[in-house]
């Protein structure tokens, strides 16, 4: 086994650019950290390009993921370690993963989740984690939503991105595909043609719409959708956070 202690190492340098957007475009990859996300990513069997382990995790090793991918694994020290991690205390467990293939079609069938220009990455890694929880079939993501392979959108998704389609596309395309597959496509907006979302009964294939934090669904893609849905609110706050919402809606449809 391979043991880097430099932070200058160019195996290290080039890991290390997964960090941003660029890099991974550039190099189809992506990183993950921690046992957690390491374990579910081999369960589901998928491209793990690179093992980075320090030498506690070693000793500690109760999944024998090493064993597993012995092959593939390098040891770091504490210092590079600190390098890779986005987080203040790093976990000792890293994985280089291949980015999936996009999909050349997709499977208009069960319900699906569409997030519109949703920024924070909290809160797209949030969202996706609960469609995979309420049974969802998959998660259609706008271009200038926040990228999935972002470290803090893996964190908050905690594994289920391996579980879930994940796709990033045209929203204004794909609404109308759902539609021509006879799956309806409700909207998120308070407005007086709007629907509180206990009064629908919805089939048991449909696509959702969550929009931006701030603005909600983009303009032009309301006029395309069936119904628009709201939350009614009892107390004094003025909205909720869009993860609660999609929860809540996710759930009771």
């Amino acid at each position: 086994m391979d043991y880097i202690t430099s932070v200058k190492n160019e195996k290290i340098k080039e890991i290390k650019k997964l960090s941003t957007v660029k890099g991974r475009r550039h190099q189809h990859l992506y990183l993950i950290e921690g046992e957690h996300l390491v374990n579910e990513a081999l369960k589901s069997q998928v491209n793990i390009k690179e093992l980075l382990v320090t030498e506690n995790f070693i000793n500690h090793d109760e999944h024998h993921i090493i064993k597993q991918l012995y092959n593939q694994t390098t040891q770091i020290s504490d210092n590079v370690a600190q390098h890779l991690s986005a987080l203040v205390t790093p976990p000792g467990i890293f994985a280089v993963i291949a980015q999936p293939k996009t999909p050349t079609t997709i499977n208009y069938q069960g319900k699906w989740l569409v997030l519109d220009h949703v920024q924070d990455p909290g809160n797209v890694g949030t969202m996706i984690r609960t469609a995979d929880a309420a049974g969802y079939q998959g998660v259609i993501l706008s271009t200038d939503s926040a990228d999935i392979y972002a470290p803090k959108v893996q964190r908050a998704m905690q594994g289920s991105q391996f579980h879930l389609q994940l796709l990033r596309t045209d929203l204004a395309q794909v609404i109308p595909a759902f539609q021509k597959q006879k799956l309806p496509v409700y909207g998120t907006l308070v407005d007086d043609q709007a629907l509180n979302y206990r009064q629908l009964t919805a089939p048991e294939e449909f696509a959702l719409i969550m929009g931006n934090e701030a603005h909600g669904m983009q303009a032009e893609l309301i006029p395309l959708v069936d119904k628009n849905l709201y939350i009614p609110l009892v107390g004094q706050a003025e909205s909720l956070n869009v993860a609660i919402a999609a929860g809540i809606l996710m759930f009771s449809l």
